[in-house]
């Protein structure tokens, strides 16, 4: 059985309950898309030559929307007035050309991104500067940033198996994990897609919806939550059958 979100007339939204990850990326264009990368670098190129004020998600805004929960979370882990981040799946530097201007108190900032290779080509040439650096993996952003902190935004979801991620994150021993817009479901988790509006960019692919006690739990071993917060760019929606689905973000610190 599909299952809808409640806009049944929308041509974008999440859609479906399905059985497998290959269920339903078989009927998605994918997240690699070269519309996508164009559309991204064209708008952050925007933002960084300062035609533009603000980017999330491709699109362009004349004002900067921020996140207070995640200002908060970006300060608590600086030490000494420094900074040093690693951006799980952070684009080409979205969140940081956000949040920059707010993180003046900071004095030194290290904000590495690790994505994918093509991501990763690009950022080095068109972005990359003292502050912020692109890399390929997470062991080689930790030789520039250490253990301090990882930002995972908008990104867990998008695994096929995001508790495998998860895991590989804990078991690098950040002192913190920074959780923002993650999308979770009341009840059972499920594989859906998304499908994104075309005048962002035409593209589709897979999405968990991830239930948030099992979430966490995963967590609990060697990790204390010190804040959990709701997302302030994704309001919440329903399912057809009935499931409230939302996006929250998190704080966590090694025990």
């Amino acid at each position: 059985k599909r299952v809808f979100l409640a806009k049944k007339q929308a041509l974008h939204g999440w859609f479906g309950n399905y059985n497998s990850w290959q269920e339903a990326q078989a009927k998605c264009s994918g997240y690699d898309s070269d519309v996508i990368f164009k559309k991204v670098r064209e708008s952050l190129l925007k933002v960084k030559n300062e035609q533009a004020v603000y980017e999330r998600d491709s699109v362009l805004f004349n004002q900067i929307q921020y996140s207070v929960p995640l200002l908060e979370a970006l300060k608590t882990v600086s030490v000494n007035n420094d900074l040093a981040l690693i951006d799980f799946g952070g684009s080409l530097g979205s969140t940081y050309f956000q949040n920059r201007d707010l993180l003046y108190s900071i004095k030194k900032i290290k904000w590495a991104i690790v994505e994918q290779k093509y991501f990763v080509d690009r950022g080095k040439k068109d972005f990359e500067s003292e502050s912020l650096k692109f890399f390929y993996d997470i062991p080689a952003a930790i030789n520039f940033t250490g253990k301090r902190a990882i930002l995972l935004s908008s990104v867990i979801q998008y695994f096929e198996k995001p508790y495998d991620l998860i895991n590989e994150v804990i078991n690098h021993g950040f002192e913190y994990i920074i959780i923002d817009r993650t999308a979770f479901i009341e009840g059972e988790e499920r594989i859906t897609i998304q499908i994104v509006p075309e005048f962002i960019y035409k593209a589709s692919y897979p999405a968990w919806f991830i239930n948030e006690t099992k979430f966490k739990s995963a967590f609990n071993e060697k990790y204390r939550l010190i804040n959990e917060f709701n997302s302030k760019f994704d309001p919440e929606d329903v399912t057809e059958d009935g499931k409230r689905v939302y996006r929250k973000g998190f704080l966590f610190k090694l025990k």
